[in-house]
């Protein structure tokens, strides 16, 4: 993953759920992503 798609997928995170961002900062690639699926698929559905 790109540096603009982990920084993107960051911020979409700290916006919709209860994640700060140092948390996710110390995160790896996989997990950040496992997330980020998870909450948007739920964002979608709405």
């Amino acid at each position: 993953m790109s540096r603009q798609e982990r920084e993107n997928m960051i911020e979409f995170l700290t916006q919709r759920k209860d994640f700060s961002t140092e948390k996710l900062m110390v995160m790896t690639d996989a997990e950040i992503e496992h997330l980020y699926e998870r909450a948007y698929s739920h964002h979608e559905r709405g």
